[in-house]
C-alpha cells in the first residue's frame, strides 16, 4: 500500500479520513477474487467476531465458520462450558443450518420464544428424532399460547437427502416457492434446514474448517496466573485458534502470559492485544504471538479514549502495526472501528490479516441475547463494552462483596446499548454478504484477485470531512 501524494502524512488518521483510488485491473469480476487469509487461521474470509459476550455464542460461531469466518468466545465464560460450545459448533453440518426442534406437544408460546432465534423465523417440528411439520410466526397468528404446535403447524413442502447439492436445494425450493427445505439422512432423521438464500450462499462461501473437516472456532483467555493452564484446558476443548486478550496488551503481564502460553509448544496459532504501535506489535511478537489484535478505543462499546485520552485512530494504527507484523513474519487483526464495508476493505489495504467485527454484529438474530422490541415496534438486541460495570461484575462474580465493589467503581465501557436490527439485513450472514460485497469490489478496483495483492496495490488518499460526506448515499433527494 503507498498513499496517493507520495509521503504519509503528519497526523494519524482514521477510516472515514481516508479513500482508496482505482487502478487498472484485469480481474473481471468480483466473483473471481479470492478472501482466504494467510494469518494460519485456516478462514477463507477475514473476519473474526470479536470475543464479546453480547456477540460471541455458539449460533454465532457455527454460523459465521460456515461462511469462512471465526468466532471468538470470550474468556469469561467456564472451560466446561467453552467445551460444550466447541462441541456443539464441531457436530454442525457444513451446508444446512441448525433448526430450532420442537416436539408436537410444545406449546405455541415456547415456539414464539424460540423462532426469533433464527433469520429464517421457523421451527421444526420433531417427533421420534423425524421431522414432521414447520412452524412459523404465521402459523402462530391469532392462536392461543397454550395450543401445541402439533395442531397448528404446516406441512413440510421440500424434504431433501442430507448429501443433496445446494444447487439441488435451491431448485426445489424455488420450484415449491417453500420457506426452506428439510434436510434427513438415510433413516429419515432430522439433519438440517436450509433456505433459498442459504441454498445461494453455500454455493459462494467456503466454510472454515479444520484437518477433520470440521467447522473452525476461537476461545480467549486473560492474562491472569491461570493463563497457561486455561490455554491448554481450551486446547484440549478443540478450539482452533487461542486468543490472549486484555485491553492494554503492552505491558508485563500480557509478556509473560505470552511466554507462558508458548512454553506449552500449543498446535494452534496465537493471536494476542490489544496494541497501537510497532513498540507494542513486536512485543508481542517475541514474546510468542502468532496474530496481534491492533486497536485501543475505536470500538463502539468503548468509552476508553474519552475517560482516559489513550489510543489511536485506527486506520493509522493498523498501517503501523501491520508493518512491524510483517518484518517479523507474523500477523495483525483490525480490532474495532469498523461501520460500514468500506472500513473493513480499508483495513485490509493497511495490512491487516483479517478484521475483528463486535457490535456490527450486535444486532442480528445470531447474537446470544434475547430479541427485544421497543414501543415502536422496532426489534432490537442489548450490547455492553467487555470492560464495562456490566461485564466487570460477571467477571468478578465469585471474589468478596468488598473487592467486586471496589472493583465496580473503576469502569470503561458502555453497560447497556440497544441495537437495532436493520430489517433489510437482520441475520449476521446479511452483514457478511454485504461485508464481501464491498470488499470483492474494493479488489477489483485495486486489480487484485487476492488479500495480498490487494494490500500491496492499495493505493491511498488523504480526504477532508467534506470528502466523506460526498460518498454519502442519499436516501431521498435534495
Amino acid at each position: 500500500m503507498h498513499f496517493l501524494h507520495g509521503d504519509r502524512p503528519d497526523h494519524d488518521l482514521t477510516y472515514d479520513d481516508v479513500f482508496m483510488v482505482p487502478r487498472r485491473s484485469d480481474v473481471a469480476s468480483r466473483y473471481d477474487v479470492s478472501l482466504a487469509t494467510s494469518d494460519g487461521t485456516g478462514t477463507t474470509l477475514p473476519l473474526v467476531v470479536a470475543n464479546m459476550t453480547a456477540i460471541a455464542g455458539k449460533r454465532m460461531a457455527e454460523t459465521v465458520a460456515r461462511r469462512g469466518g471465526l468466532t471468538v468466545i470470550p474468556q469469561d465464560i467456564p472451560v466446561p462450558v467453552v467445551a460444550e460450545v466447541v462441541r456443539h459448533v464441531k457436530q454442525r453440518d457444513l451446508v444446512f443450518d441448525t433448526p430450532i426442534e420442537l416436539g408436537p406437544h410444545q406449546t405455541v408460546a415456547e415456539a414464539l420464544s424460540l423462532i426469533p432465534k433464527r433469520a429464517h423465523r421457523a421451527a421444526v417440528v420433531v417427533a421420534d428424532g423425524r421431522p414432521v411439520g414447520l412452524v412459523t410466526e404465521r402459523d402462530c397468528v391469532e392462536v392461543d399460547r397454550f395450543a401445541q404446535v402439533g395442531e397448528v403447524m404446516s406441512p413440510i413442502a421440500v424434504t431433501v437427502a442430507s448429501d443433496a447439492g445446494a444447487r439441488e436445494v435451491f431448485d426445489a425450493v424455488d420450484a415449491a416457492r417453500a420457506p426452506l427445505a428439510v434436510a434427513v439422512d438415510g433413516h429419515g432423521d432430522l439433519v438440517g434446514v436450509l433456505t433459498r438464500t442459504g441454498a445461494l450462499r453455500a454455493t459462494l462461501y467456503d466454510p472454515a474448517v479444520d484437518a477433520h473437516g470440521r467447522l473452525r472456532v476461537a476461545a480467549a483467555i486473560g492474562v491472569g496466573r491461570d493463563a497457561a493452564s486455561r490455554a491448554a484446558e481450551l486446547v484440549e476443548a478443540g478450539i482452533d485458534c487461542l486468543v490472549v486478550d486484555t485491553a492494554h496488551g503492552h505491558q508485563d503481564r500480557m509478556v509473560a502470559a505470552l511466554e507462558a502460553v508458548r512454553a506449552l509448544d500449543l498446535p494452534v496459532p496465537v493471536a494476542a492485544g490489544n496494541v497501537v504501535s510497532a513498540e507494542g506489535t513486536r512485543a508481542l511478537v517475541e514474546a510468542g504471538a502468532d496474530i496481534v489484535k491492533v486497536g485501543v478505543g475505536p470500538g463502539a462499546m468503548c468509552t476508553t479514549r474519552m475517560m482516559t485520552g489513550v489510543g489511536r485512530p485506527q486506520f493509522s494504527a493498523v498501517l503501523e502495526c501491520a508493518a512491524a507484523a510483517r518484518e517479523l513474519g507474523k500477523s495483525v487483526w483490525a480490532d474495532g472501528g469498523v461501520r460500514h464495508p468500506r472500513d473493513v476493505a480499508l483495513a485490509l489495504a493497511a495490512g491487516a490479516g483479517s478484521v475483528m467485527i463486535g457490535s456490527w454484529f450486535a444486532g442480528t438474530h445470531e447474537s446470544p441475547g434475547d430479541l427485544q422490541v421497543d414501543a415502536d415496534g422496532r426489534a432490537y438486541k442489548v450490547s455492553f463494552g467487555m470492560a464495562s460495570a456490566r461485564a466487570v461484575a460477571s467477571r468478578t462474580s465469585t471474589e468478596s462483596a468488598y473487592d467486586r465493589a471496589r472493583k465496580g467503581l473503576y469502569e470503561e465501557g458502555i453497560s447497556s446499548s440497544r441495537m437495532y436490527l436493520d430489517p433489510a439485513r437482520p441475520g449476521v450472514e446479511d452483514l457478511i454478504d454485504q461485508i464481501c460485497a464491498g470488499v470483492r469490489s474494493a479488489c477489483t478496483y485495486a486489480g487484485a484477485s487476492d488479500l495480498e495483492t490487494f494490500h500491496e496495490r492499495a493505493v491511498i488518499g488523504v480526504q477532508s470531512a467534506a470528502g466523506f460526506h460526498e460518498g454519502r448515499p442519499l436516501a431521498t433527494s435534495w
